[in-house]
């Protein structure tokens, strides 16, 4: 699988941040996710108009931040 994580803040308090992911069947790759990427997070966000995205990216599943 191919997952879109990206982290949302809250506009009321920026500091305040969470990790999200969206997941993408792994026959379409990494650069669909990244050409996707922009749209499915509009749409994210018009669904949660109290955060705002502040960084994303497109990566395999299983990857961990901790182990990089």
């Amino acid at each position: 699988m191919i997952e879109l994580f990206f982290v949302a803040c809250l506009l009321t308090d920026p500091e305040t941040c969470t990790d999200h992911s969206l997941l993408f069947e792994e026959q379409n790759g990494l650069f669909t996710c990244m050409l996707q990427g922009q749209n499915e997070l509009a749409r994210w966000s018009e669904t949660h108009p109290t955060v705002q995205v502040r960084e994303w990216k497109c990566r395999y599943a299983d990857q961990d931040e901790r182990k990089a």
